[in-house]
């Protein structure tokens, strides 16, 4: 029996030019992403920061450090947004942006926005949109601990090709 395997990645999609996506080394703006978002038409804009923590399960960090595959990336916040405007058709704009490199204690790391006519649908599709990124973006992150060690965090996108 033959499989067909569809790769939802493989073709590539056009991002909206309403829309802002990045990965970039340098320091984020809770500020410039909130513009990004804004529109006339908003009744909300929805922004998730993601930041950089002192600990893990209780154990002491002092820093993270954030590697990426850029274009594959930013085909999946592509495609990220695309899903967002297929279950929330009155999306406005989606920006997403993550910083790589050494992150030090409270540092952002990642910011996504959305900005619809109504919050409910601004929620869930910020919501949607971090999760995904969490899971299918090829992003990688290290902890660098307090004792001088250091450890690479399980890389969610990669898991089901073992």
């Amino acid at each position: 029996m033959n499989t067909v395997v569809t790769d939802r990645f493989a073709t590539p999609i056009k991002p909206n030019p309403e829309d802002s996506f990045a990965v970039t080394f340098a320091p984020l703006s809770l500020e410039e992403v909130y513009g990004k978002a804004d529109a006339p038409a908003n009744g909300a804009v929805v922004v998730m920061s993601g930041m950089v923590r002192n600990q893990t399960d209780g154990k002491p960090v002092v820093a993270l450090e954030y590697q990426a595959y850029d274009p594959m990336a930013l085909r999946v916040f592509y495609q990220i947004a695309a899903d967002i405007r297929q279950q929330w058709s009155d999306a406005n704009r989606v920006v997403i942006h993550h910083r790589v490199g050494r992150l030090g204690i409270g540092e952002i790391s990642v910011l996504v926005a959305v900005g619809c006519p109504h919050r409910s649908e601004a929620f869930e599709a910020c919501r949607y949109a971090i999760d995904t990124l969490k899971h299918n973006a090829p992003i990688w992150k290290k902890e660098h601990w307090e004792d001088g060690s250091s450890s690479w965090v399980s890389i969610s996108a990669c898991e089901h090709l073992q």
